[in-house]
């Protein structure tokens, strides 16, 4: 990945949001359907869940990722270029997942009937309400944690889905892929990241908008098993 020099306000945001996944990630482990996963106790159903409960937090990113655009005003030009460049790259993401969702043997008028769960629910209402207010730098904390989970978490989850099942077609393009592009979107976050932490009350809003979705992501992978 290219390095950066963040200003010292940045250095202190970026350390901050650390902080944070790594709280999350530990947090993340103790989710029954994580913990399957990572113990290699997962079933291809508790896989085809995962592929459900996830399609709708996919399909609405791209939703609120244009809204929080749209709220930037001119002062705010360059973020909202490259807010808008990340909303059309994921715009169709969930169509890959809709494929691994069928290669598993999944219906494809089950995935797309499937309704948001609880936690889902609380995490869309959450982050289109935070994009509708005016530039919402904020939403950078989200970023960081959705991303994060890309970069970080899909290819170890992919490797270990492909260790319990074997499959002819692929069943994990979807992790795949995320895990081996969303470095660049993380890069792409730095420079907002430096771009707006000028001042510790936008890195404190930043922080605490990455809290807030890193419990109601966990909450979204918690109520899977509760559907």
């Amino acid at each position: 990945m290219e390095q950066m020099v963040l200003t010292k306000l940045g250095q202190n945001c970026l350390q901050a949001l650390l902080k944070t996944w790594l709280d999350f990630d530990l947090s993340i482990t103790k989710v029954p359907i994580v913990k399957r996963l990572e113990q290699g106790r997962l079933s291809i159903e508790d896989y085809q869940q995962l592929l459900l409960n996830l399609r709708q937090q996919v399909i609405e990113g791209s939703r609120w990722i244009s809204r929080c655009a749209s709220s930037f005003d001119r002062d705010y030009s360059d973020v909202r270029s490259i807010v808008i460049h990340h909303a059309h790259e994921e715009h169709k993401d969930y169509l890959m997942l809709e494929a691994d969702y069928i290669a598993t043997g999944g219906k494809q008028e089950t995935i797309t009937a499937f309704k948001k769960n609880t936690g889902s629910e609380a995490l869309h209402g959450f982050l289109m309400y935070r994009a509708s207010q005016p530039n919402p730098i904020d939403l950078i904390g989200a970023m960081w944690i959705i991303e994060g989970l890309g970069n970080k978490m899909a290819c170890k989850w992919s490797k270990y889905i492909n260790e319990q099942f074997s499959f002819d077609t692929e069943i994990t393009s979807f992790m795949d892929y995320h895990g081996e592009n969303d470095e660049n979107h993380l890069l792409e976050l730095y420079k907002l990241i430096d771009r707006v932490a000028t001042c510790q009350k936008n890195i404190d809003g930043i922080i605490r908008t990455a809290k807030v979705v890193a419990k109601l992501y966990q909450l979204q992978l918690e109520e899977i098993d509760n559907v």
